[in-house]
């Protein structure tokens, strides 16, 4: 049952308990607004910040780094040419070992080997007997019968200095001039140039080291400038 007040019993306080008493009960009032609405804040905040999630594992990117220069000759268990499965395959020489040191070319073995001679950098055996008379021949043949392509010039100081004159006369070439058919075609096939060219020496892909003699301009009559 509620408790019932008289009026009498409020006339036992003086006039201001009542307004003290009433100014606390505000007091708290205000006091209990204010921390509701500080915790109604919170809330509110933390609803709206979002909830930081763990981002799945992956695996770390790899970082992007130069790759080492290619060699230029591959290791001979690489080759495909020489057998893994040989226990002295170990004792040959790396031809990146070999040849590294040796002047640069841009086909075949990518070693210019005319101007490894012509430096020094190597001096090759010229003969096996000590009576045996080695014959360098400076000269250059010109082969002018090449269709549009610039004439050929043949040098035999390159090839002596490496070859006897047996090795090409008269088996491959006659040593007669315009005595020797020699067309693309064969050479390509294997005869003539093609006996050593892509084979032991630079390939025929190189066609300006043998089609290096510019063709001279021909004015056919009648068409001569007029002065």
């Amino acid at each position: 049952m509620a408790q019932k007040f008289e009026v009498s019993e409020w006339a036992n306080f003086s006039d201001e308990e009542p307004e003290m008493s009433w100014n606390c009960r505000w007091g708290i009032l205000v006091l209990v607004f204010i921390i509701g609405g500080c915790e109604a804040d919170h809330q509110n905040v933390g609803a709206q910040q979002p909830v930081a999630k763990t981002a799945p594992s992956r695996p770390p990117i790899p970082v992007a780094r130069p790759a080492p220069p290619r060699s230029a000759w591959l290791r001979l268990q690489a080759d495909g040419i020489h057998d893994v499965d040989n226990p002295a395959l170990r004792l040959l020489q790396q031809p990146e070992e070999a040849l590294s040191k040796l002047p640069r070319a841009a086909e075949g073995n990518n070693v210019d080997w005319v101007a490894a001679l012509r430096s020094g950098v190597i001096i090759p055996r010229t003969n096996v007997f000590p009576e045996t008379k080695i014959k360098v021949l400076d000269r250059d043949v010109i082969m002018e019968k090449t269709a549009g392509m610039p004439m050929v010039r043949f040098p035999h100081r390159p090839h002596t200095e490496w070859l006897d004159c047996k090795n090409c006369h008269d088996r491959i070439f006659k040593a007669k001039r315009g005595a020797n058919a020699v067309t693309m075609r064969a050479i390509l096939q294997g005869e003539f140039c093609g006996q050593c060219h892509g084979a032991v020496s630079f390939p025929l892909t190189q066609c300006s080291r043998c089609h290096s003699v510019p063709r001279p301009s021909r004015v056919r009559p009648g068409t001569e400038p007029t002065k």
